[in-house]
């Protein structure tokens, strides 16, 4: 996905930081020892192979002239920090960071480099996977899911913006709209719905946010893309970078009650029923998370309609739950 927040780098230049992470060791002399990886839409992101045959992955920050969601602030270090943190738990398969760098000396911006996983991108196979292989691995995602969750925290909100936290759920929730609504105006985002018209329907509905009261650790963005898979089992979750205290709800496997129901994924999370005011909540996280896509696509200027068009498809799905209920 072409973004106008990648920030490419040169051979020259991932040599240069290379050497710094690695204690002077650069990259292998071949030619296909860089490879671009193109399917991130925020982060340049590279398959390197060191001169000692070592394989990794360097992820490099946007530059700080790029223009970033406000709740994209210092994601990177919030990415670096949930990858070490989950890694205290061996039932999450995240990947080592073996070098964090946020000097800005041999780059213009934060990089980190990090092992490189086994196994093939989920999204890239899924479609070709025996459904009952297709279904013990969501089962598995699942509970990879459950287990991010059970890490506590001590505010609701996100690690990289004060401003978006707050003690309890609601007050955070409500700036975290309110900073997309914000996000979007200084872009002046048409959307099909007013403004005022999206912000009743997030406040008609805020009081189901009164029986979260614990922070828990929430990926966010733990869709097939950033799954790894290797002999019908996952070998690895990666870009935490999005990653906030906050409902477990929020994940990306709820949002499939939105459109069709319990999944697998959800079987293996072990939790297949849900309370009114659950769903409540489940349908405010869709809105959330259609307004961030469609939002995004001013800042990012994607190469295609894809994500503004499915984005326009979930905002009026929510809100036509929303406003019905």
């Amino acid at each position: 996905m072409e973004s106008r927040t990648k920030n490419a780098k040169t051979r020259a230049q991932i040599e240069r930081m290379a050497r710094k992470a690695f204690k002077g060791m650069g990259l292998d002399e071949g030619g296909d020892a860089v490879r671009e990886l193109r399917d991130g839409w925020f982060n340049a992101a590279y398959a390197l192979r060191l001169a000692d045959g070592r394989e990794v992955i360097l992820k490099i920050a946007p530059a700080a002239s790029a223009e970033v969601m406000r709740y994209e602030s210092d994601i990177m270090a919030t990415e670096v920090a949930t990858m070490r943190l989950v890694r205290e738990n061996a039932a999450i398969p995240a990947p080592a960071v073996l070098f964090y760098d946020d000097a800005h000396d041999a780059c213009d911006s934060s990089y980190f480099f990090m092992e490189k996983i086994a196994g093939d991108n989920l999204d890239h196979v899924y479609g070709t996977l025996p459904l009952e292989q297709v279904a013990a691995i969501d089962r598995e995602i699942g509970k990879i899911i459950r287990e991010v969750n059970s890490f506590r925290g001590s505010f609701f909100g996100y690690d990289g913006n004060a401003e978006l936290r707050a003690e309890t759920w609601k007050a955070a929730f409500l700036k975290i709209m309110d900073a997309v609504f914000a996000d979007a105006a200084n872009k002046q985002v048409v959307f099909d719905y007013g403004y005022p018209t999206l912000r009743a329907a997030v406040h008609k509905h805020a009081d189901a946010l009164d029986e979260v009261t614990t922070p828990c650790l929430v990926h966010w963005d733990a869709w097939n893309p950033n799954f790894f898979v290797s002999d019908g089992h996952v070998t690895g979750i990666i870009d935490f970078e999005r990653a906030l205290w906050a409902d477990p709800l929020m994940e990306a496997q709820f949002r499939a009650l939105c459109w069709g129901g319990v999944t697998e994924s959800l079987r293996g999370y072990g939790k297949t029923e849900f309370t009114p005011t659950e769903l409540r909540r489940c349908w405010l996280y869709l809105l959330h998370l259609a307004l961030v896509m469609h939002v995004e696509c001013y800042f990012r200027q994607y190469g295609n309609d894809e994500v503004f068009n499915k984005s326009r498809e979930l905002i009026a799905s929510a809100m036509g739950w929303l406003e019905a209920n």
